[in-house]
């Protein structure tokens, strides 16, 4: 698994509130390009979101599904993106004061094709991949409550 941490200038109820939000996961994402919908349930456990990947004109149609939602702390989704396979990912968010928290992307293959690729490779790249989805994130929060 490959591990990304950030501190951001928030409670952890706006970072909670973004992952909640269903609608803006193309915008923190890296690599999401569009949603095409999103259960009315999202995020409870078995909700999707219905996504594609990739750059216009070449988009593939996907969707991610939540395994398991704590509103006081964290996500646990399964990722798919078909051919490449499917990543679990896991986001904790601990608060560490008033107006910060510490947010934590846990991820890594382990469906399909990518999880043939060796680690050491695998996390070359999920790492700033999730570097840049954090700050996305961070942004998101940050100004939901500025």
């Amino acid at each position: 698994m490959v591990t990304v941490t950030r501190t951001v200038r928030c409670s952890k109820d706006a970072v909670l509130a973004v992952l909640a939000d269903g609608w803006t996961y193309a915008t923190w994402v890296v690599g999401t390009a569009r949603i095409r919908a999103v259960d009315d349930g999202w995020p409870a456990p078995g909700a999707r979101i219905l996504h594609s990947v990739g750059l216009w004109p070449a988009l593939l149609d996907d969707e991610t599904v939540v395994r398991a939602w704590d509103p006081q702390g964290s996500i646990d989704i399964q990722a798919r993106g078909w051919p490449a396979g499917e990543a679990h990912v896991r986001i904790d968010v601990v608060g560490s004061g008033p107006d910060t928290c510490r947010v934590r992307i846990v991820e890594d293959a382990d469906r399909g094709p990518g999880t043939l690729v060796p680690k050491p490779v695998r996390s070359a790249v999920i790492a700033p991949r999730n570097r840049e989805t954090l700050r996305r994130l961070a942004f998101l929060a940050e100004r939901r409550t500025a």
